[in-house]
């Protein structure tokens, strides 16, 4: 935080921020930067690139796009580390409205405003981008079948009715998470217990379809689908044991 203040001294976000974590993407997040809307409703936004640490240029590729602010890890801490330094920059900052997407190609950032639409009107909190709602253009069942899978699971713990409860497409209300980022606990996963966390302390969730790509390049950091099953469970019943 001390760099990025360097870079960006005197620098106040949006009131809606696109943040966007990335570890090892220099392969993909200058294509995922090049397709953000000019404006999101005709209203300007921030874009912010959170670099998990690694050993290639994520970071310097991020830099070459104007308007973005990158925040730039000195290591690798987790994906779930790095989405509370961006929530905690936007509760710090006054910011209203955070979208957060991946940084491999898998999501279509003109999506983006209607994603944001149900907090706009204020009907959500939190809006959940579906790929079972929409389309899935993945090839791996497995993975297909788990997100079903782990969505029924969800749903019986919180009265949810949701169809997708483990994508990083999504958008959330900043006072929501001033709300519930101090009980955040997991480095890795983070989906799950961020979502569990605001329903069962009441903040209302819904969803609209996307459309889910095959990652544009690399390879997944999330792990083979038996230990990715195995710990997303893990932090699903852990963080549903917590809040109960």
């Amino acid at each position: 935080m001390a760099r990025f203040r360097e870079e960006y001294p005197g620098f106040t976000p949006e009131e809606i921020v696109a943040s966007i974590c990335a570890y090892e993407e220099e392969g993909n997040i200058g294509d995922v930067l090049a397709k953000m809307p000019a404006t999101i409703n005709d209203a300007p936004y921030t874009t912010l690139v959170v670099v998990d640490g690694g050993e290639d240029l994520t970071g310097e590729v991020a830099r070459t796009y104007p308007g973005v602010k990158v925040i730039e890890f000195p290591v690798n801490l987790g994906h779930g580390v790095a989405l509370q330094v961006a929530y905690r920059y936007c509760i710090d900052h006054d910011v209203k409205y955070v979208v957060t997407l991946d940084a491999d190609g898998q999501n279509d950032p003109a999506e983006i405003p209607q994603i944001l639409a149900p907090l706009l009107s204020d009907q959500s909190d939190f809006v959940v981008a579906s790929r079972v709602l929409g389309e899935d253009k993945t090839s791996d069942l497995v993975r297909k079948s788990g997100v079903r899978f782990f969505s029924l699971v969800m749903n019986r713990m919180t009265g949810a009715h949701l169809t997708d409860t483990s994508t990083g497409y999504r958008a959330l209300r900043v006072t929501m998470l001033a709300d519930v980022l101090d009980r955040l606990t997991q480095e890795q996963y983070q989906t799950a217990e961020l979502l569990i966390t605001c329903l069962k302390r009441g903040w209302r969730a819904s969803e609209v379809p996307t459309v889910w790509y095959p990652r544009a390049s690399g390879t997944t950091k999330k792990g083979k689908n038996w230990l990715f099953g195995f710990r997303y469970a893990r932090v699903v019943f852990g963080t549903w044991w917590r809040e109960r």
